[in-house]
């Protein structure tokens, strides 16, 4: 078998495990060189940050891109309804029994 252990006359290549993938130090490898990491303590973070000065405005914008997106869907759904339920209402009716009577 190629590289295994268990041939005696096989190189052996000696590596180091680099870690999963994602999150190569976890494995202890050797970080790369030049590569600079930051972090900063949970309790310190400030995940609402801003959200009265710019979140609102953030959310308008956001919404203002997804209402072509959301809004002709509902408009199909509503007419689409209100046909149904009046055309429902005309065929459950002393007219359009008399009108169908005979199809349906």
């Amino acid at each position: 078998m190629a590289g295994g252990t268990e041939s005696t006359g096989a190189r052996i290549k000696h590596t180091y495990h680099i870690g999963e993938w994602g999150n190569p130090y976890s494995g202890g490898g050797q970080p790369g060189k030049g590569t600079v990491t930051y972090s900063l303590s949970a309790n310190r973070q400030n995940p609402m940050a801003g959200v009265a000065t710019k979140g609102f405005w953030n959310m308008v914008r956001r919404s203002r891109n997804q209402v072509l997106y959301v809004v002709p869907p509902f408009v199909a759904a509503y007419f689409t309804m209100s046909w149904a339920i009046e055309r429902n209402e005309y065929l459950n009716s002393k007219p359009g029994r008399a009108e169908f009577a005979d199809v349906e």
